[in-house]
């Protein structure tokens, strides 16, 4: 599995972004695919999750905010967010999850900087 991360960019507080993560490769055999984000001198942390079945997950940082989604198949996955503020400034990765291989996939990471 290859992800490819996009997006990202310089907005002004208050803004929205929206992420895509363009899945390829064995994308049938994926059981999940997560958002996750990493501040400078931060470790990474989960954003947001959504599983084969549609169940999603956020931090508590960005419910009601952000939302997590993706189409028919595991081609692409979104991560749009609205009401971005100044500390969500961080690079955001996605990561693909095979649960029965028990392996994880990272595409590189794309930049959010929210300016006050």
């Amino acid at each position: 599995v290859q992800l490819q991360a996009s997006g990202g960019g310089l907005v002004q507080a208050g803004g929205s972004l929206r992420l895509s993560c363009a899945a390829s490769g064995s994308i049938s055999t994926i059981s999940a695919v997560g958002w996750y984000r990493q501040a400078p001198g931060k470790q990474r942390e989960m954003v947001a999750t959504i599983t084969s079945d549609g169940s999603r997950d956020y931090a508590d940082s960005v419910k009601g905010r952000f939302t997590i989604s993706k189409g028919n198949t595991w081609n692409t996955v979104w991560l749009q967010m609205n009401s971005l503020q100044p500390e969500d400034t961080a690079v955001y990765y996605c990561r693909a999850s095979r649960y029965i291989a028990r392996r994880d996939y990272w595409g590189q990471g794309t930049l959010v900087t929210v300016s006050s």
